[in-house]
């Protein structure tokens, strides 16, 4: 249940509700609506419906503020913890040098490191359609230069005038 749904103070209409002190473990039990918000303003707290759908609805005598507060620090931690993971591409001809190869390699090797999934992909233009197979021995190179740091997504594979293949980073356990 978000924030936007809870109800606060004036805002709960109904007739009773079973009333829980700001501290959790105490329940005072089923009291009607105007003496719960009576005693929320004692304590200069606010009246907060944490259950609606309880009948009668339970609501809790705490600071909405700092409940509020806490929420969205919450929230921003834990966007804070996940890892974007991007797809990352390096392109590649069938008759590429051996210097270039180990450099493209390198940097899928990089890539996979950083915790990026690579499309390592080979461009075959005019006469190169015959043969493919160059392509794919490209790819097989690639795969024997970067030493099993990786785990393969997608096999190498034909689309149009492009052979590619999808690798993301082994996980650690």
């Amino acid at each position: 249940m978000s924030e936007k749904d809870l109800r606060i103070n004036e805002q709960i209409r109904v007739r009773e509700v079973r009333l829980i002190r700001d501290d959790g473990a105490e329940q005072q039990g089923i009291i009607p609506t105007m003496e719960a918000l009576d005693i929320a303003r004692e304590q200069g707290l606010d009246l907060v419906e944490v259950a609606p759908n309880a009948a009668p609805p339970v609501v809790k005598i705490m600071d909405y503020g700092k409940f509020k507060f806490e929420n969205e620090k919450k929230v921003r931690d834990s966007k804070k913890k996940q890892k974007l993971i991007k797809l990352k591409e390096i392109r590649m001809q069938p008759k590429i040098d051996d210097h270039d190869l180990d450099f493209k390699s390198k940097h899928v090797k990089d890539f996979l490191l950083e915790g990026n999934k690579v499309k390592v992909t080979v461009r075959f233009r005019g006469r190169e359609m015959a043969h493919t197979e160059l392509g794919l021995e490209v790819l097989k190179d690639v795969l024997a230069r970067i030493e099993g740091d990786y785990v393969m997504d997608r096999a190498p594979a034909m689309e149009g005038r492009f052979m590619s293949m999808i690798l993301s980073p082994k996980t650690k356990k």
